[in-house]
């Protein structure tokens, strides 16, 4: 059993790399080697720092991490998403992820909204045990697709007026999945939050298998040892991203089509995604120009990511 806490993604992550190292063991499903660790659980006590950067072992693609978040949090699973991120396509059938995140997250079964219900649940009840997202589905998730979720869910706690988020994965990808999947959860969190005037609380992060792949182990294993009371690994904490339930769709739309976007923290979603879509034109002068006008903690981290 591995147990991390910290107050930064960046430091959660490194801490958890370690651990990973020092108590893992070699597995391969499906015949692919990994160093994995079981029964992982991990804690993220700001979840407002969620942007995993450690230069520069490890810097993610930000533009990507905006899109992914906002692909999930508008139900979708359309193809514009290989714009920011080509290795995807490899898990596609029939050019769709079948496991997308947001569908299920908006349309369950083709009409049930959970992030509404559970939104609803909260408000009526702040007790509740009952604000659960499920994810995993197993009417279409044993069907031999190349992609199915490695979250199964969530769960959403509110006490004291404080709101925590549990997620359970059956797998997490160490190295590459889990800075973009914490970050997406954590947005996630923080909307819910703000949309039950809870404060935010604590993100819970429950994984039976927590891996690194063996492409990734010399990686890993050459990241230097730091003392975090000397060298902290702690990007700037994300300007709040609160947003009226009614507003959400419309927020969502904009910045997906790059339009203006006047909301604080959305602004710079809609502008490291403009400018990353600007650069993989060829216009890379103009896309630098316009990541280096913004002064948001996403226009700021580089970009395309070192190994995605």
């Amino acid at each position: 059993m591995i147990t991390v806490t910290a107050d930064s993604a960046s430091a959660l992550w490194r801490d958890t790399v370690d651990a990973v190292l020092t108590h893992g063991a070699p597995s391969s499903p499906r015949g692919l080697e990994t160093w994995e660790a079981t029964d992982a659980h991990l804690t993220l006590t700001r979840p407002r720092r969620r942007l995993v950067c450690v230069p520069p072992d490890r810097v993610i693609n930000a533009a990507f991490a905006a899109a992914e978040t906002v692909w999930i949090l508008a139900g979708l699973d359309d193809a514009w998403i290989y714009t920011y991120n080509q290795q995807l396509k490899q898990f596609a059938d029939d050019h769709i992820l079948r496991g997308a995140y947001g569908p299920r997250l908006r349309s369950w079964a083709g009409d049930a909204d959970q992030l509404d219900q559970v939104r609803q649940e909260l408000l009526d009840d702040p007790d509740t045990r009952r604000a659960v997202i499920q994810l995993w589905d197993a009417a279409r998730d044993h069907r031999g697709h190349r992609d199915v979720p490695c979250t199964l869910g969530y769960q959403f706690l509110l006490r004291d007026g404080r709101l925590d988020m549990h997620t359970t994965m059956r797998s997490q990808d160490l190295w590459l999945g889990f800075c973009y999947d914490l970050f997406a959860a954590t947005v996630l969190h923080e909307l819910m939050a703000g949309w039950v005037g809870a404060e935010l609380g604590h993100y819970h992060l429950h994984v039976t298998s927590l891996h690194l792949y063996a492409e990734h182990l010399p990686y890993a294993r050459a990241l230097p040892h730091y003392d975090t009371q000397l060298a902290p690994v702690s990007p700037p904490e994300m300007p709040p991203l609160m947003l009226p339930w009614d507003d959400l769709g419309t927020v969502l739309e904009a910045v997906i089509e790059g339009r203006p976007c006047p909301r604080p923290g959305w602004d710079d979603f809609a502008s490291v995604m403009r400018s990353y879509r600007i650069y993989k034109s060829g216009d890379r002068d103009d896309a630098r120009a316009l990541a280096a006008s913004s002064d948001g903690p996403l226009a700021g981290a580089s970009w395309p990511g070192t190994r995605t």
